[in-house]
């Protein structure tokens, strides 16, 4: 299967995003760092304390993402995103650390879309109930902090077209929002 997209190297700029814009899809290469619930609590309970993370979050990206256990060969299982709006509490301030870019599935609140305009960070959307798949582009992970949360531990994953749509750009656009207008304009017409 071929895939297509704006393809993004991280660390992210601001010159990579700023051409982006909600319904872009985009082929994501480099390293991007797994965090889920407990994992940001965890970020921003060291960040208040005037610690720094257990990565450079300059221009990083968070996969919001807990792995199965890996098949023989294989550098993790399946891989699909979690449920994004369980990190609302904590992606501003992870944002002003430096976050360029997140991946999940589902809305985000709106202080959060606020705080991407803000600090110019994007929303990508990967696809929900692709694991399997998404561990194709998997080609390194290895835990990096906070090995006692098991599968809510920081990973560093290494992924070579990363498939994800843009879900919220960094001047406001929501591709969610966007498409149920257009849906909706439609059922008027029927």
């Amino acid at each position: 299967m071929e895939k297509t997209g704006i393809r993004l190297t991280t660390p992210l700029t601001l010159e990579q995003i700023a051409p982006l814009r909600a319904g872009d899809k985009v082929l994501i290469n480099g390293i991007i760092y797994v965090a889920r619930d407990a994992a940001h609590k965890r970020m921003v309970e060291t960040l208040d304390r005037g610690e720094p993370l257990p990565f450079d979050p300059a221009g990083q990206v968070i996969y919001y993402m807990g792995p199965t256990p890996a098949k023989p060969g294989r550098p993790i299982g399946a891989a699909g995103p979690t449920t994004s709006y369980r990190m609302d509490a904590y992606a501003p301030r992870l944002m002003a650390a430096g976050i360029k870019g997140m991946i999940g599935k589902g809305e985000r609140s709106p202080e959060v879309i606020e705080a991407m305009k803000r600090y110019q960070c994007v929303y990508f959307a990967a696809t929900g109930g692709a694991g399997a798949l998404i561990s194709r582009c998997i080609v390194a992970a290895r835990v990096i902090a906070y090995e006692d949360l098991g599968p809510e531990a920081v990973q560093e994953l290494t992924v070579v077209d990363f498939p994800a749509i843009v879900i919220n750009d960094i001047y406001g656009g929501d591709a969610y929002a966007a498409e149920r207008e257009k849906y909706r304009k439609l059922l008027q017409k029927a």
